[in-house]
């Protein structure tokens, strides 16, 4: 990277203030955590999950289907209070150690409820750990609850009921309500009725979109689901008047380049279409999605925008205020972060 950029600014990026959107709970975990946890249960994982090889499939229904196989599997030894409180307080230090100020982590508690209790008492350990890791790290975490798309559209009128009580913008809080899983599944005007119950209670929708499927998926999100941000989003490159209306609609991309090319949507990095969402003003948040599978953490999307897209230290930095602008975080932190982005660029490399 260092010859790439010899004549170019380097700034330390994990020093870079910035807000991390697409997060996944399991897919957040540290390979060693979900080691150790495996061998207290005396669960044997797949040697996929333990050779520390990125995933790379092929963006068809086989190449899903293997992915979600090796998500199901990691998925399979959460089986504890313990082991939720562990993914939570690691996801926000792994974070705080990246000079991200805010995660926002999505989760479906429906497949940790058997283990605790129920989905009720799954969500009240998450958010009560999101708190106490606010204070621990000093990085804001708010939780999304996310509806699967390859369960019945009123599981996720449940879990919209279910995250409507614990709606809070306080560290810890549920801050929105997303839907994520394959997007070829399911009829999306089929949970919009779980989006309507959570836009009544503040909750703004987050739902995947137009990775695996084109502009067309991503007109029927934006029609039925009407969100604040989009999952992924990056197909919408391929069609520039929709792209343009949703960047005048504020509609914010949550852009993870490296997941991209794990799920073979794109062959290579240099692919993700990061400048033509630039270039169109879209409102940009970057995130690692899976780490645990694609071994590829938030720092490294940033910097890909450096590598594989040339992006000076200037617009890496305009990157970084995009995440923090569409966050959801209040106008104090953001203001706060934002001071903190300008330090950054101003300081010497």
């Amino acid at each position: 990277m260092r010859e790439i950029c010899q004549n170019r600014d380097v700034r330390d990026l994990s020093t870079l203030p910035k807000s991390h959107l697409h997060l996944h709970f399991t897919g957040s975990l540290r390979p060693e955590s979900l080691i150790d946890i495996a061998h207290d249960l005396g669960v044997r994982l797949p040697e996929s999950l333990t050779d520390n090889q990125a995933l790379r499939v092929p963006a068809d229904q086989r190449g899903w289907f293997r992915f979600q196989r090796h998500y199901d599997a990691a998925r399979a030894v959460v089986r504890s209070e313990a082991s939720m409180r562990r993914i939570v307080r690691q996801a926000a230090e792994d974070d705080a150690a990246e000079g991200s100020r805010r995660l926002e982590i999505q989760v479906d508690p429906t497949s940790y409820a058997p283990f605790v209790g129920g989905i009720t008492p799954a969500l009240e350990i998450i958010v009560d750990e999101a708190k106490a890791a606010s204070a621990a790290t000093g990085v804001e975490v708010g939780v999304i609850v996310a509806a699967s798309r390859i369960r019945h559209p009123l599981d996720a009128r449940t879990l919209a009921r279910l995250a409507a009580q614990y709606a809070s913008d306080a560290p810890g809080g549920v801050v929105a309500f997303g839907l994520s899983n394959d997007e070829r599944a399911g009829d999306t005007s089929d949970f919009a009725p779980a989006f309507r119950l959570a836009r009544h209670a503040g909750l703004p929708g987050v739902p995947h979109g137009g990775e695996l499927l084109g502009p067309d998926h991503v007109r029927q999100v934006v029609a039925h689901l009407k969100p604040r941000r989009l999952g992924h989003g990056v197909r919408t490159g391929e069609d520039p008047a929709l792209l343009e209306r949703l960047v005048a609609d504020g509609i914010a991309f949550e852009v993870c380049p490296a997941s991209n090319v794990s799920l073979g949507v794109y062959a290579g990095p240099s692919q993700v279409p990061l400048r033509t969402l630039i270039d169109a003003g879209a409102e940009i948040a970057l995130g690692a999605d899976d780490p645990l599978l694609f071994h590829s953490r938030l720092v490294d999307q940033y910097e890909i925008a450096r590598r594989d897209h040339a992006l000076s230290d200037a617009q890496i930095a305009n990157l970084a205020r995009s995440s923090i602008r569409a966050s959801l975080a209040s106008d104090t932190s953001k203001r706060t972060w934002l001071a903190e982005v300008d330090a950054w660029e101003a300081s010497e490399q």
